[in-house]
């Protein structure tokens, strides 16, 4: 399994990214909100989206939690990206979406929130790179792991493997040294204040690995 770790909670972004550079994470997850799609707003500055890109040592996970999905693809446009995740729940333009994000040279997700059916994504699998289930109510950090994402991991990867797609699960809230055996299935876990709120980076993160 791999960590993207979560920027969202960090109280110094840019000192986070630094230390986060020194551990074993794979990826850096950028949380963008819009305030109307979820109550909060972040990582609306692209200069700091843009700092963080220059300074980390990994590519970036954007994840649109954002209404118009298609007004904010052009912003991230030559930077150091893994994957552009936006929400099934927007239902606007998905497979629009999907090709252009593509056709940006990035892998594509999908994110489904915990309270959305599972079998809503399936028609859209064999057109994009990842899920990513959300084992919390999105919009902001420190929330406690929704525990019935373990079988909805299980019925996915059932799912997938049954019907011979390449799509990596991502799971992202409320993990940590304690909830990352529910998700051990998954391909992907993202953590951000179990890691960003401590004060030992490495040592979190390879309880995570570990």
């Amino acid at each position: 399994m791999k960590i993207s770790a979560s920027l969202l909670d960090a109280s110094d972004r840019i000192s986070s990214v630094d230390k986060l550079n020194q551990t074993g994470i794979s990826y850096l997850h950028i949380d963008v909100m819009d305030g109307k799609m979820v109550d909060n707003i972040q990582f609306q500055d692209m200069d700091e989206i843009k700092s963080i890109n220059n300074l980390s040592h990994f590519k970036l996970q954007i994840h649109l939690m954002v209404e118009d999905v298609s007004s904010y693809l052009d912003r991230f446009i030559g930077l150091n990206i893994e994957s552009i995740t936006f929400h099934l729940e927007t239902k606007q333009d998905i497979l629009e979406n999907i090709q252009r994000i593509h056709d940006m040279g990035y892998r594509c997700g999908i994110a489904i929130c915990p309270d959305t059916d599972i079998q809503d994504i399936y028609p859209y699998l064999d057109k994009i790179d990842m899920i990513l289930l959300m084992s919390v109510i999105p919009g902001r950090g420190g929330q406690s792991f929704i525990l019935d994402t373990k079988d909805k991991i299980i019925m996915l990867k059932n799912y997938i493997g049954k019907n011979h797609l390449s799509v990596l699960i991502e799971v992202d809230g409320g993990i940590n040294d304690k909830t990352i055996s529910l998700v051990k299935d998954a391909d992907v876990a993202v953590v951000g204040s179990y890691i960003v709120k401590s004060d030992h980076y490495i040592e979190r993160v390879n309880s995570l690995l570990d």
